[in-house]
């Protein structure tokens, strides 16, 4: 049984950085801000609740008479006990027998052209702990991308604004990086355990350090640049967030609704088809945040009992990138031609250019990601690479029509020609078997 070491550090940065949040919220207060104190407050207190329903939800304390746990999650203490129930299981798995114990089988991925079937007894005390970390692991991408981002970008907005970075709000604005870092990360491990689901998918640490590297620099890069076009064009940032959300948010109702496929209504037995309706728009809405700020790993599909694509959409992605890198250099390009004083003293044209290669860096580590140190890499049909170099292809060396039409009359040309010379080929060899058997008949 595996230590749940993903469930402590996602209660650390749970804890740390709601009680960073609270004292900078209260500091705020103290100084005569009551804007940023209810803004601070407010993107700390929403993420606390939905990571309580969260965890509510993915153990069904609903329908299990649990009435002090649900009141510990009343109180916002639900990460806590589930820690403390999480590690009591791990300590105490093999004092006590399990009563029921299933056999589980997964593939190994392909060495050497080769893949072998492991069968695995799994227990009951470790299906709970894989409810913990699982539970523990979605909790996590809530508290990053509907929390610690918007977070982020505020603090980071104040201190330009200011300009003024103190001690109490960079250490939050530290913690609030990690804490979305972590839960992309968490993001791309969740997506490759439910598109390889039949097989055991064990992630090196260097795969650990490429996820890393590459979520930090497009986060960070994402980030300030929302921060500083907003900082010029204060009216206009609102159209720029609002379409990137509304678009990410009914892109998978758009292709459910062309899809034509009746309403999914096996999520979960108990649910009304209210009920559905309302987790599928909390889910697309977590999407729609994950894709405001990074490339979410994990594609929602409603037409999936799953809700979530499990093929590998290379197109899709290097789509996503290519129109983000166009995104953000045109608004780092709109704050350089509206800049104002605050950055007299910032040398604007270095900072243009750090930031598209920042972004730049984090392309790069994602290749190096998918094309080495994924861990089912050999599974894919088509690289990243191929991938990424037909996508351009297609979009910017695209041959005119006229060509097009000439190079097909040329085909037919030559098809034609072709015909022509082998008819004309079988007419004369016909003509010589009859001159053979007529000279022979002779």
């Amino acid at each position: 049984m595996k230590f749940p070491g993903s469930v402590l550090v996602s209660l650390a940065l749970f804890l740390s950085e709601t009680t960073a949040a609270l004292c900078l919220s209260a500091a705020y207060r103290a100084a005569g801000d009551p804007t940023w104190h209810w803004l601070t407050l407010f993107f700390a207190l929403l993420p606390c609740a939905l990571v309580q329903l969260s965890l509510v939800f993915i153990h069904r304390d609903v329908t299990r008479d649990r009435p002090l746990v649900l009141l510990l999650h009343l109180l916002q203490l639900g990460p806590l006990v589930r820690c403390v129930e999480a590690f009591y299981i791990y300590f105490n798995a093999g004092r006590i027998e399990d009563p029921y114990v299933s056999i589980t089988k997964k593939w190994q991925v392909p060495k050497d052209g080769y893949s072998e079937e492991i069968e695995k007894e799994v227990g009951q005390a470790e299906r709970k702990l894989c409810t913990h970390t699982s539970a523990f692991g979605r909790a996590s991408v809530i508290q990053a991308f509907l929390g610690s981002a918007p977070q982020l970008t505020l603090q980071l907005y104040i201190c330009i604004t200011r300009q003024e970075i103190t001690a109490a709000r960079s250490i939050f604005m530290i913690l609030s990086l990690l804490s979305i870092v972590y839960g992309a990360l968490r993001c791309n491990i969740l997506a490759m355990k439910i598109k390889y689901d039949d097989y055991e998918v064990r992630v090196k640490p260097a795969a650990y350090l490429c996820i890393f590297l590459w979520r930090s620099f497009e986060i960070a890069t994402r980030v300030t640049v929302l921060v500083l076009f907003s900082s010029v064009l204060r009216i206009w940032i609102f159209p720029v967030v609002m379409l990137n959300f509304f678009g990410f948010y009914f892109f998978p109702w758009i292709l459910f609704w062309l899809s034509k496929s009746p309403f999914p209504e096996n999520i979960e037995k108990e649910f009304s088809r209210v009920g559905t309706t309302i987790v599928l728009c909390l889910l697309t809405f977590l999407y729609a945040g994950i894709n405001m700020f990074c490339w979410s790993a994990v594609q929602v599909n409603i037409n999936d009992p799953d809700l979530i694509s499990k093929s590998q959409n290379w197109y899709q992605m290097t789509v996503f990138y290519i129109l983000r890198f166009i995104e953000n250099a045109f608004l780092l390009l709109m704050w350089y031609l509206h800049k104002t004083d605050i950055y007299m003293y910032v040398c604007t044209p270095s900072l243009f250019l750090r930031l598209l290669l920042s972004y730049c860096t984090a392309i790069f580590f994602m290749l190096v990601f998918y094309q080495f140190c994924h861990p089912c890499k050999k599974l894919f049909s088509s690289t990243i690479t191929d991938a990424l170099l037909s996508c351009c292809k297609f979009l910017f060396i695209r041959k005119s029509p006229k060509s097009t039409v000439l190079r097909g009359k040329a085909v037919v040309k030559s098809e034609n020609t072709d015909e022509t010379q082998s008819s004309s080929k079988t007419i004369d060899s016909q003509k010589g078997n009859l001159h053979q058997s007529a000279s022979s008949n002779a």
